[in-house]
């Protein structure tokens, strides 16, 4: 059974809405999706109603954006299952409006670079619930500054190190992020750890119980690193999620829904890890 357990929608930084994601996963026989939109429950939690509309079942989710302060690196945590979501809505909230502060001065940087009217980056940020880099880029692309997504304006704009227009966002501590995920009675998982770097960080989780697993098939974990996370999940005891990180057409690269996939033993461990 295909369980694809982390999907974007236009909800945050995805290209497509919640009903063709989940008409997609029908087609593709894709069983069970889980919208884990960044920092907000409200594609996930609409989704979970019109997938039972067209046989497709969806995991209420969310991929929360945080801080590993120890090492000064961001790191994602996915949550699963949460019993009371509402617990987690004052620290999204704090997220979403720190993030649209910070990119609020990033279009404004990005517009003394390549002159554009505001109201083309809103155009293309309906729907979300904030604006990401993608709208940005999109908006620049529809205005003939580039052809392409994530190509070398991506990178003179918005690099971590000497992007012309990046701007610090300010995330919780991921640790804060893991009680608060508990608290809410949800399951939290390490999402690629290999993307941020944070092998060693899922290792320290692990050894603290903290943590209740993390996603070993992702585009980006290499068939290194997913024998690594599977031997210290196993080690430990914890989930071995899969997920595609499908954000349609706001993608580095061409990964169809359903591609990477959570093992069938693992859901069913996942959902029996729900507090």
């Amino acid at each position: 059974m295909t369980i694809d357990l982390h999907c974007h929608t236009k909800m945050s930084d995805g290209s497509t809405g919640i009903q063709e994601l989940i008409n997609i996963a029908k087609l593709r026989e894709v069983k069970i999706i889980s919208i884990t939109d960044h920092d907000t429950f409200a594609g996930s939690k609409r989704a979970v109603i019109l997938g039972k509309r067209t046989s497709v079942t969806v995991v209420p989710g969310v991929e929360i954006s945080a801080i590993d302060n120890q090492r000064n690196r961001k790191v994602h945590i996915l949550c699963y299952f949460p019993k009371n979501s509402d617990r987690l809505e004052g620290m999204l909230k704090k997220i979403t409006d720190n993030r649209r502060a910070a990119m609020s001065i990033s279009i404004q940087k990005v517009a003394r670079i390549y002159p554009i009217p505001m109201d083309m980056v809103i155009t293309r940020a309906t729907g979300s619930t904030n604006i990401y880099k993608q709208h940005i880029m999109q908006a620049l692309m529809d205005a003939g500054y580039t052809n392409e997504l994530f190509g070398d304006v991506f990178t003179k704009l918005f690099h971590p190190k000497f992007g012309l227009a990046y701007t610090k966002i300010e995330y919780p501590d991921v640790n804060d992020v893991i009680d608060e995920v508990h608290s809410a009675g949800g399951v939290a998982i390490l999402a690629h750890p290999t993307v941020y770097d944070s092998m060693d960080l899922m290792m320290e989780l692990f050894e603290k119980k903290k943590l209740d697993g993390a996603e070993a098939y992702h585009p980006r974990n290499s068939e290194e690193d997913i024998a690594v996370i599977k031997e210290h999940c196993i080690k430990y005891k914890k989930a071995m999620t899969g997920g595609t990180d499908f954000h349609g057409s706001y993608s580095t690269s061409t990964n169809m829904l359903g591609t990477y996939s959570t093992p069938d033993d693992q859901y069913t461990l996942l959902k029996a890890l729900a507090r």
